[in-house]
């Protein structure tokens, strides 16, 4: 190996863990090549690749030769793939060293009574609640005591919050929050939701809390464990309104997080309510403006190193930090205020200089990848890749910042049981139909490759997808491993639920993790993930999954084991509702997914959906759907009908069907879901509109008969019987999660 080689691997070594250890002793590089080539070719024409779309180059870094290339050159949506373009173009343009700086200034005078402290903000993507009160405490020590003014200077950054392709996503989610050269908490608030009694008001936190906010509380306490709740976030040209709505389980409390509209007033009020805490008095509200010429520097805030920056973008995919790192650049290479186009640009340029990729042979539009807008093939990843590894004063820090396969990031538990475990750093990619992997190996045998897989179009569900992308990465790690790609591949691709085991044992496991699941302790997720990924019957999997969920909510990877491992067919739903009969138990599964689903999650409204259908000559089974879609129907009412257009006929015309019983139980006039229906039957377009006005007529003849005075036959004439009673109330095995 040459000395440069020994002087990168050395500084590789240092970023612990890395790609693993020494090389071991010479081999069949040609046979071991060979072998890979082949288990990745037959992996590639299996199900589910052969349905889809699938790009994938496969390069060493020891020669630079193509190991594996697999319509390479085909132009995908490689999704948060792009944010290793973001970070390697800001490595390169802004240095490792690079920090953000955070300005506070005052008039020229004294500096303990001021007539305006001004803050000028330069992007700092990892501001916290956390750091203005250490802000606050410097400013104490500098001897400021009064403000009367807080004026907000956003100009490093242009007016635009929003970078192409945000806006094909109607949300108010944390994952879609706006850039601004002022921002804190990434731009998104945390919503604590808990409740004293059953039907008392629930009690609503925001953190951080400030005069900011406007909080819209319609939510109450509820004695059943299932949480029916939705939080929206607003912005009402005053203040941010966030409204709740539903029921919040008496035990325990849950949070949720949600984006902000005006990110540098959202700073102001936070930053005002710190310094009062810290005994500073600011007199006046805060404000925009820009800072005068005539003021001089009082303090400077720095951010975080560089490299940390790049882990919270990498390593958790913010779409936040990668948007923020663009404009930067922009900024800083174009000249304030920064831009989305303006940071493209230097991208591109960093493109076709510094990595050989010619610009109009890709589309760039953001930062992040969110949504159908940006397009590279799994050719020119690999050559990023292959380029950002032979740069040395880059490398150490690019490396570090993806995810390591069975450690952290979103690759926290992936490739379990693999030898790609400690082996492989890549950053995932995500989108509805797409998946894709980009970054590292290095092989048992010793040799280290680049990749990328990008899989678009896929039909179905992505848990088939991602096993298989996975099985991938765990072939090239295990070149030179016993056994070798194959066996690699057969282990992770072995289909999960072809093995149902006996009623009783899997009564006895689903005893076991439900019992697991009431914990909800954290804890238990390392027990909970090996069993699930080894567990091979599907029913007591979905269970498994549903235990990893309620063991912690907030955790996407839990919530996306849920939605691949639960299914609606007679193999999971229909043995499940036997199974939680006979346990006499609560119906696992359903009590999540309606929880999801109330949050508007979109894959979760579906499943509901489909359980409408399937559900069919089970009385007990269409009261829980009944209650859950009427539920949703109250929190997430817009997403549901989303859903339901979205649905086959056959499902849709079930859920419709089931969804106006439990509208018409509810006997509530001003349900969410009727101005929901009319605002779509207003649509301009034509298709959504004439679905909405049939989704009225539907619900409306349905609702009208589930409420009309049932009619018996007495003798030759017809009377009406009397008002129906109340629907009895859900059994134990009937009511969703308990």
């Amino acid at each position: 190996m040459s000395f440069r080689g020994l002087f990168l691997s050395a500084a590789l070594l240092a970023c612990a863990p890395v790609l693993a250890g020494p090389p071991a002793p010479a081999r069949d590089r040609a046979a071991d090549r060979e072998s890979l080539k082949k288990t990745l070719l037959e992996l590639a024409q299996r199900a589910p690749f052969s349905d889809a779309r699938l790009g994938m180059q496969l390069l060493s870094l020891e020669d630079g030769s193509i190991v594996f290339s697999k319509d390479a050159d085909a132009l995908m949506n490689p999704a948060s793939n792009v944010k290793l373009v973001t970070a390697a173009a800001a490595l390169a343009k802004l240095g490792p060293e690079y920090r953000f700086d955070t300005e506070f200034l005052v008039e020229p005078g004294s500096s303990d009574r001021v007539r305006a402290l001004f803050v000028r903000g330069k992007g700092d993507p990892s501001l916290t609640t956390e750091r203005l009160h250490a802000i606050a405490s410097e400013l104490v020590h500098l001897g400021l005591r009064e403000v009367g003014d807080l004026v907000l200077d956003d100009t490093w950054f242009d007016a635009e919050r929003l970078a192409p392709g945000f806006e094909q996503e109607v949300s108010d989610r944390a994952y879609t929050a706006p850039t601004g050269a002022l921002s804190l908490n990434a731009n998104a608030v945390g919503v604590y939701l808990r409740a004293a009694s059953p039907g008392s008001r629930a009690v609503v936190e925001l953190e951080p809390p400030s005069e900011y906010f406007e909080v819209v509380n319609a939510a109450v306490g509820a004695s059943s464990r299932a949480r029916r709740a939705s939080v929206s976030s607003s912005w009402t040209g005053t203040q941010q309104r966030i409204t709740v709505r539903g029921t919040v389980p008496v035990a325990g409390e849950w949070a949720v997080w949600k984006r902000i509209d005006n990110p540098p007033l959202y700073f102001g009020f936070t930053f005002k309510r710190v310094l009062e805490m810290h005994g500073i008095h600011v007199r006046g509200k805060p404000k925009l403006g820009a800072v005068p010429e005539r003021t001089r520097l009082l303090y400077v805030a720095q951010s975080e190193t560089f490299d940390l920056i790049l882990k919270r973008m990498n390593k958790y995919s913010s779409n936040f930090v990668a948007e923020q790192l663009l404009k930067t650049l922009g900024a800083e290479l174009k000249g304030p205020p920064g831009s989305t186009a303006n940071g493209v640009s230097v991208a591109e340029e960093f493109l076709e200089r510094e990595v050989g990729i010619p610009r109009g042979s890709y589309i760039l539009r953001n930062g992040s990848g969110l949504n159908d807008t940006n397009r590279f093939t799994a050719r020119q990843l690999a050559q990023l890749l292959r380029v950002m590894w032979d740069r040395f004063p880059l490398a150490p820090e690019y490396l570090s910042s993806v995810g390591i396969a069975g450690k952290d990031g979103t690759l926290r538990y992936r490739f379990e049981g693999s030898e790609a475990v400690g082996r492989l750093r890549a950053k995932t990619g995500t989108l509805e139909n797409v998946s894709a992997l980009s970054g590292y190996v290095q092989s048992v045998g010793g040799e280290r490759f680049a990749f990328s897989v990008m899989v678009n179009d896929y039909p179905g569900r992505s848990g088939p997808v991602v096993q298989g992308i996975d099985a991938m990465g765990a072939a090239v790690a295990a070149v030179g491993a016993p056994g070798g790609p194959d066996r690699a591949v057969a282990s992770l691709m072995q289909p999960a639920g072809v093995t149902p085991v006996s009623s009783e044992e899997a009564k006895a496991r689903i005893r076991t993790y439900l019992a697991v699941a009431q914990k909800a302790d954290q804890r238990n997720l390392p027990f909970l993930r090996t069993a699930w990924r080894t567990e091979r019957d599907p029913a007591v999997r979905a269970v498994l999954a549903d235990s990893i969920y309620q063991s912690d909510p907030r955790d996407y990877l839990g919530t996306r084991a849920l939605l691949d491992s639960f299914t609606a067919g007679d193999d999971v739903y229909g043995r499940l509702r036997k199974l939680a009969r006979e346990l006499r138990e609560p119906l696992p599964c359903v009590g999540s997914l309606t929880a999801l689903a109330a949050e508007g999650n979109g894959e979760a409204l579906s499943r509901l959906v489909e359980l409408a259908r399937a559900s069919s000559g089970d009385l007990g089974a269409q009261r829980t759907v009944s209650s859950s879609l009427a539920d949703v129907a109250r929190t997430a009412p817009d997403e549901l009908l989303v859903s339901l257009r979205a649905a086959s006929s056959a499902d849709r015309d079930a859920a419709v069907v089931l969804l106006a019983q439990g509208v018409a139980q509810q006997q509530d006039a001003d349900h969410p879901l009727w101005p929901a229906v009319r605002k779509v039957m207003a649509s301009t377009d034509p298709t959504v509109a004439a679905f909405g006005r049939g989704l009225d007529a539907t619900l409306s003849q349905r609702v009208a008969a589930e409420k009309a005075p049932k009619v018996v036959q007495a003798g030759p004439a017809t009377v009406p019987a009397a008002p129906a009673p109340p629907p009895a109330a859900p059994t134990a095995t009937e009511r969703p999660g308990g």
